[in-house]
């Protein structure tokens, strides 16, 4: 089932490759004498024509001449006839392809057929025209040549249009293959001989560092965002130098232009044209990189917090790619275009990415986040819909760059139908709330069946806490309730003082706490189910309300990191703070040796009280209420022991996060010790 999961969203990210883009699949312009000779043509009037418009649009079709009105017209039929005859002949072009460009383009409009074919219009020539027109006041009401320098300056231009649009899919296509691949390729890298090793070395100095001092999980000053770390940054950098290159290089003037009288201008339409297409080509990455069900959280171990910043690089490229061809687009067509419908739909969809950019900043997703996701979601739909009108209004949907919108849309429709798919497999649940104490909330939701796998999480809808915004839902850490049961009691002195136990064993063969757990929970007969632990603050959780029939809707479970690494190591360190141990209990029963070092404030020793079961099966713990970890102490003392390789997992507060992340740095740059570092943390 996953594999067809995976293969849906793959197929629609690689449409654009498979025949469905100028240079691919596409030739609007084929064979180019043919339409040059049809667009030299076109602004002169015919006997039946009504009227002439101002002004010269970008197709060059000046005068209002109607399909049928040429259909009709021997004169028209058979000037066109001779031109596409003589230039075509140079090119060799076949005859079905000048028969086929007849049927569809001579009366422009391919459901109003000419009075005859091309053969048979050719045949009727009894002799060959001499006399030119230039003029387009001049009527044509007889068999003419076509202008040389109106000829050449209609074939450039469409030849250059035509190169220009097949460079623009080659570049968008390596865009839309580097972007969905990088994190594939590094991925599977890993799996080559002799690379794990170097991996390993590698990481303390590019993967886990962050960029900006020890910013990460805590945002940065001013709420800014969050600062990627130096292997996202890598990716980040590439990514926009790729599509810096792609946008700067392969452009060609071929003058005389009709489009465009100077060389300078010419270059600029064709850069106005690639930012916009460019715009639409990363598009797809944009709403894949937001997705719950992002197919490359299957198909890599990069983690979902990762996708979501870089979710927000690629929508300023595409801001900045849209905005860019919005500029340009006022020189070259302004005020003449400016008041067609493309053009305007064009600006709506300009001005709401601008807008989702600036609104969605940390500052803003702080402080109104509910707000946030709903603007969110209807400023999206309004990009899309410009873009689709945008294209639509203007060329129609034949050149191919509806095909980028596809892709976007069948990502972010995946998205939703996997999400409702999992609501409904898990079906209506109803939780028990209970109160802890100091803000602190236990859910028990019976009957889900999940397994113990760490680093999963699940996002819970509660629809009766707030029914004007039954759509809210938050993340949490998946915790199976069997873990909870209790295996004993602590001693009074344990909770008493600020180290609750300390336990330094390396013993493997004395280690049976997890055995030990593992018999208690199969002899018990404890409803299976999930529990979350929650800390109330703003938003949907300040609702809760200790109740035994509380509306639940769960989407999930979602990886929010791999943990194949972690759980291959000699040892696991499990480093927590305040209700971040519900992110770290589960790794406890999945690997055999543990470490948990967890430490919370004086009033959430309730929490502690709460998950009293699982620490008393573990062994190897240091539980503090009153006093802060010491990360760099603990990983000295993992050292010192003389593990190869460590697993180090942290979920807490920012600042707790942000320091265990530079004190791992540290250590793997310093000793032989190997570190594997996750960080379980909702800072998205």
């Amino acid at each position: 089932m996953k594999a067809v999961f995976i293969g849906l969203p793959v197929c629609c990210l690689s449409t654009p490759a498979l025949g469905a883009l100028v240079g691919y699949g596409i030739w609007p312009y084929n064979p180019l004498c043919a339409f040059a000779c049809d667009r030299a043509l076109s602004t002169f009037m015919l006997s039946c024509s009504t009227s002439m418009s101002p002004g010269m649009s970008m197709s060059g079709d000046a005068a209002m001449t109607s399909p049928q009105c040429r259909a009709d017209d021997t004169p028209w039929l058979t000037t066109l006839a001779w031109c596409v005859h003589v230039q075509c002949a140079e090119d060799k072009v076949r005859t079905s392809e000048l028969e086929s460009f007849w049927e569809s383009q001579s009366t422009g409009d391919p459901s109003v057929a000419p009075k005859s074919d091309y053969s048979t219009t050719l045949l009727s020539i009894s002799q060959p025209p001499n006399q030119t027109v230039t003029d387009p006041d001049e009527s044509l009401n007889f068999t003419a040549l076509v202008d040389p320098t109106s000829y050449l300056s209609q074939y450039n231009a469409l030849k250059a249009v035509q190169r220009e649009n097949v460079v623009e899919s080659a570049c968008g296509i390596s865009i839309l293959v580097a972007g969905f691949g990088t994190p594939i390729v590094l991925t599977w890298l890993g799996c080559l001989p002799y690379m794990s090793g170097v991996l390993e070395r590698v990481k303390p100095y590019l993967l886990y560092p962050s960029l900006i001092r020890t910013y990460s999980v805590r945002p940065l000053p001013y709420r800014l965002g969050y600062a990627p770390t130096v292997g996202q940054t890598l990716y980040i950098v590439g990514f926009i130098i790729l599509n810096v290159i792609l946008t700067a290089v392969g452009y060609k003037s071929m003058q005389p232009h009709a489009w465009y009288a100077t060389k300078s201008k010419e270059i600029m339409g064709y850069v106005f044209y690639r930012t916009g297409t460019l715009a639409f080509v990363v598009a797809p990455l944009l709403f894949l990189f937001s997705s719950r069900n992002n197919v490359l959280l299957w198909m890599t171990n990069w983690s979902h917090s990762t996708y979501l910043l870089l979710h927000r690089w690629v929508a300023r490229i595409f801001t900045l790619q849209a905005f860019i061809h919005t500029i340009l687009a006022l020189p070259l067509y302004y005020p003449g275009e400016s008041k067609e419908k493309y053009w305007i739909w064009g600006a709506v969809a300009t001005i709401a990415a601008v807008i989702l950019v600036f609104a969605s900043g940390l500052y803003v997703r702080a402080y109104a986040y509910e707000v946030f996701l709903i603007t969110h979601i209807l400023l999206s739909v309004f990009v899309l819909v410009g873009c689709w009108y945008h294209i639509k209004l203007w060329i129609g949907l034949t050149w191919g760059y509806e095909t980028w919108l596809y892709a976007a849309i069948a990502v972010w429709f995946f998205d939703r139908l996997v999400r409702v798919g999992r609501i409904l497999k898990t079906g209506i649940r109803r939780a028990k709330v209970t109160s802890l104490g100091e803000g602190y909330i236990r859910i028990d939701i019976i009957g889900v069946r999940w397994g113990v796998e760490p680093g999963k999480h699940v996002y819970a809808y509660f629809p009766g806490l707030n029914p004007l915004r039954p759509w809210e839902n938050h993340p949490f850490s998946i915790l199976p309730s069997p873990l909870l049961l209790s295996s004993g009691h602590s001693s009074s002195s344990e909770m008493a003082g600020s180290d609750v136990s300390r336990s330094g064993s390396n013993d493997v063969e004395k280690d049976n706490g997890l055995r030990q757990q593992v018999k208690t929970l199969s002899e018990s007969h404890s409803p299976v189910g999930l529990t979350l632990f929650i800390k109330k603050s703003g938003g949907m959780t300040k609702s809760l309300r200790e109740t035994d029939n509380l509306l639940t809707l769960l989407d999930g479970p979602y990886p929010n990191n791999p943990t194949k690494e972690i759980l291959r190591c000699d040892r696991v360190l499990l480093i927590g703070g305040g209700i971040g141990i519900t992110g770290l209990l589960p790794w406890i029963p999945n690997h055999w040796n543990v470490k948990l070092c967890w430490s919370v404030k004086h009033n959430a020793r309730c929490l502690v009280e709460a998950v009293d079961g699982v620490l008393n099966g573990l062994t190897d713990k240091d539980v503090r209420i009153g006093s802060r970890l010491n990360v760099r102490e603990l990983l000295a003392e993992e050292m010192a022991s003389g593990w190869r390789k460590v697993g180090v997992v942290v979920s807490g507060p920012g600042g707790l996060c942000d320091d265990t992340r530079a004190a791992v740095v540290k250590a793997g740059r310093q000793g032989n010790t190997i570190f594997e570092f996750e960080v379980d943390a909702y800072s998205w």
